[in-house]
């Protein structure tokens, strides 16, 4: 307790009661008290709002209105004095109320003594301290990157910092004092449990756990957990740290996928090695056979065995193509001639159905390469994509010069700075489930009907990209097509490098607001910008990008927005900005939009589109060509 007095203000209709009160401050010592006295509830309103008393005493019998509704009304006005209901023998149900609607303890006054309302008023006190130092320790908590919480062993969530908004997507007020598990789905619900054993037995836990946010969106978290012996006045809670390693996982992914499949390709290679000494002289002999027998039964047999035995070696080759790209002669190519060829074929063969547009960039860069191979690869891309459409479609092949900086390596893991010519092949067919996503390049591992495919088609496609030194991405929705992006490496010349250097055009200090809802990405981007005279903001979706733009609308130049985010999409947080200022400046983003998203993005007025993965210069580009445009 503090040496200065504690002001006490005693709201009570009842002057024996506040007689009997005095008599216990004054002959009994409530110590370091000091007591005053209002009869009605009108007085005792307006000595609330004056908030010159460090704790109110308040009768629940006050006349016409109760010390319930007085409570109510001090709470809802923003009082923070502790206030302690007095109240009748029995009024359970009051009490529970009282302390539901803000009041830190209740007294029945036929119990009440002199110790009891010292200790009563001693404990007020001493909470409202606690209670103040908690806000100052939360309000350096809400400075963390980590989302921090506390939960009670109920599992009821008692704090909740900004960072944990930020990372779940549920604000302050909806997160307290609900139950954790209503707020995200752990998926291994056995885990959790062995956790809390662990906890309540050494103190802390240390893990990771997968969980999903409020906008459904699955997240990896770092979790340590540590056992506090009080919190609120809770007897024991729960103090939970959880960092955001969604990112850090998805590149482990890739590369324990990368791993798995240089790990397959060694078992294909020996096997390819040992398949090929035992179909080479079954082969052989069938053909010496095919010469010397004469009885029409062998002669119907042997061509079957002939051809199964042809078809066992192409396979061979295949695999051997996945494992090591089967060396072949390297030339300098020009790869529009290859799409021009490969353009040919498919209008002489693919259903008239499928519709075929080809892009060919001017002064395409040249590329070292096996003809025959990189043939193969564009041509089993092209029967994937006429597969994926049986009812027809559209397929785009196009070829571009691509220059890929630090910024967009680093959000590849295969890629390296450098030239390269990237082919797309883009189709609108059925494509991929996401879960099949992970194992289109394991090698047989096919989703046609038996018979129709050997499993080996794309894995020989990433095995002569590799052996080629590019790499491959993969874009695709169910329903709505897929895209793959190959990367081969071009041939540098100075002049290229010094042009493209040339063309890294600075900012002037601009705000540029960034949304997308891949840490990573805005991130990444946002570096890139400042790196280059810009100043960013970043919003992870639009809700809070709205809100941002709302705050800083006379800064902000430029909004760089993704089309595909949870809560509020891309075109919905365009219109919304646009409402705000009809002349805001907007370049749109996205993976793989639908052409019909990036034409109503068009047609309300964005003034670019960029395609993910962008790189540095490409966006650099396109935020000059937009300040040009609008001035």
């Amino acid at each position: 307790m503090n040496n200065s007095l504690i002001k006490v203000l005693l709201i009570d209709d009842d002057e024996d009661d506040y007689i009997l009160t005095c008599y216990w401050f004054g002959e009994f010592q409530v110590a370091g008290c000091e007591l005053e006295w209002v009869d009605n509830y009108e007085a005792g309103r307006n000595a609330i709002a004056q908030q010159k008393h460090d704790i109110y005493l308040v009768d629940y019998q006050l006349g016409l209105h109760n010390g319930l509704e007085l409570l109510h009304e001090a709470v809802n006005n923003g009082c923070t004095v502790p206030i302690i209901l007095l109240t009748g023998q029995g009024d359970r149900e009051i009490d529970l109320e009282a302390m539901k609607a803000g009041a830190v303890d209740y007294l029945e006054k036929s119990q009440l003594t002199a110790p009891l309302l010292e200790r009563s008023i001693r404990y007020a006190i001493e909470r409202k301290q606690t209670e103040k130092k908690i806000r100052e320790q939360a309000a350096l908590l809400d400075v963390a990157t980590d989302a921090i919480f506390v939960r009670d062993l109920d599992d009821q969530i008692l704090f909740w910092n900004k960072a944990a908004e930020s990372l779940y997507g549920w604000k302050q007020e909806e997160a307290i004092a609900q139950k954790s598990r209503n707020l995200w789905h752990e998926k291994n619900l056995w885990q959790l449990q062995e956790s809390v054993n662990i906890l309540m037995k050494n103190g802390y836990w240390v893990g990771e756990l997968t969980q999903r946010t409020k906008f459904d969106k699955e997240i990896i978290v770092e979790s340590r957990w540590t056992l506090l012996n009080e919190f609120d006045h809770k007897a024991q809670s729960i103090l939970v740290v959880n960092t955001d390693i969604t990112q850090k996982k998805l590149l482990e992914a890739q590369f324990l996928r990368a791993q798995r499949l240089e790990s397959i390709g060694t078992l294909a290679s020996g096997i390819a090695h040992d398949l090929n000494n035992v179909l080479a002289p079954i082969l052989m002999t069938a053909q010496l056979l095919e010469a010397q027998v004469n009885d029409e039964r062998s002669r119907r047999l042997l061509p079957i065995l002939i051809t199964n035995a042809k078809r066992g070696a192409n396979l061979v080759k295949q695999v051997l193509s996945f494992t090591r790209g089967l060396e072949g002669e390297r030339t300098l190519l020009q790869l529009k001639h290859l799409v021009i060829e490969i353009k040919q074929i498919i209008k002489e063969t693919f259903p008239k159905s499928i519709e075929v547009f080809t892009y060919i960039s001017q002064n395409l860069w040249t590329v070292s390469g096996d003809a025959t191979q990189l043939h193969q690869v564009l041509m089993n891309l092209c029967v994937n994509a006429r597969d994926a459409m049986p009812n027809g479609g559209t397929l785009k092949i196009s070829v571009e010069n691509f220059l890929i900086d630090d910024h967009y390596a680093q959000m590849h893991l295969d890629a390296q700075e450098g030239s390269y010519i990237v082919i797309t092949v883009t189709d609108t067919g059925i494509g991929i489930k996401t879960q099949t996503l992970e194992r289109i390049f394991d090698p047989f591992f096919t989703t046609k009907e038996p018979g129709q495919g050997t499993g080996l088609g794309l894995s020989t496609v990433l095995g002569i990209i590799k052996s080629h030194g590019g790499f491959i991405n993969v874009h695709s929705e169910e329903g709505r097509g897929s895209q793959f992006k190959v990367y081969l490496p071009a041939q540098e010349t100075k002049e290229i490098i010094e042009e493209q250097e040339q063309e890294l055009l600075s900012g002037n200090g601009e705000l540029i607001l960034v949304v997308d809802d891949e840490a990573a990405i805005r991130d990444v981007t946002k570096t890139s910008l400042e790196s280059h005279n810009y100043k960013a903001i970043t919003a992870s979706d639009g809700i809070e990008a709205i809100a941002l733009y709302a705050e800083h609308r006379h800064e902000i130049s430029l909004v760089l927005t993704d089309m595909l985010m949870p809560s509020m999409d891309g075109l919905t947080t365009i219109r919304t900005l646009q409402k705000i200022n009809p002349d805001v400046k907007i370049i749109a983003v996205s993976g793989l939009a639908a052409n019909d998203k990036v034409n109503t993005a068009y047609d309300i007025g964005i003034k670019a589109f960029l395609c993910k993965p962008y790189t540095a210069n490409q966006l650099l580009q396109t935020i000059s060509a937009v300040k040009k445009n609008g001035n």
